[in-house]
C-alpha cells in the first residue's frame, strides 16, 4: 500500500510559479513511476505530468510543456512539481499518483492507482 501526502500549491498571480511536492510512504517508491494530475471545476481529471521509476523519463500535456517540470529524489521518496509561468487556466485541484505496476515510464495515465488528498491551485488574473 503507498500513501501519498502532498505539499504546496496555494494562490499566485499570473506568470508567477509555484512547486508541489508530494512525500510517499512505503518501501516501492524507488521502482514506482509517479505523476501528477488535475481537476478544474466542471472538467475531467487531466493528466499533467509523469516521471518514470529511475527519473529517466519525462512526459508532459501539450498544455503545460514548457513550463512544468517534474522531478523525483528517490532518497527522500517525494516527487515534485515546478510550475512556472502560471496561467489562469492552470488554475485546478492537482493531485499527485503513483503507478500501480512497477518500473513504469509514467505515460499511462491509466495506470495510476494511488492517489495524494488534492490540493487546490488557484492563478488570478
Amino acid at each position: 500500500q503507498v500513501q501519498l501526502v502532498e505539499s504546496g500549491g496555494g494562490l499566485v498571480q499570473a506568470g508567477g510559479s509555484l512547486r508541489r511536492s508530494c512525500a510517499a510512504s512505503g518501501r516501492t517508491f524507488s521502482s514506482q513511476a509517479m505523476g501528477w494530475f488535475r481537476q478544474a471545476p466542471g472538467k475531467e481529471r487531466e493528466f499533467v505530468t509523469g516521471i518514470s521509476w529511475n527519473g529517466a523519463s519525462t512526459y508532459y500535456a501539450d498544455s503545460v510543456k514548457g513550463r512544468f517540470t517534474i522531478s523525483r529524489d528517490n532518497a527522500k521518496n517525494t516527487v515534485y512539481l515546478q510550475m512556472n509561468s502560471l496561467k489562469p487556466e492552470d488554475t485546478a485541484v492537482y493531485y499527485c499518483a503513483a503507478d500501480r505496476i512497477p518500473y513504469g515510464l509514467g505515460n499511462r495515465p491509466d495506470r495510476y492507482h494511488y492517489w495524494g488528498q488534492g490540493t487546490q491551485v488557484t492563478v488570478s488574473s
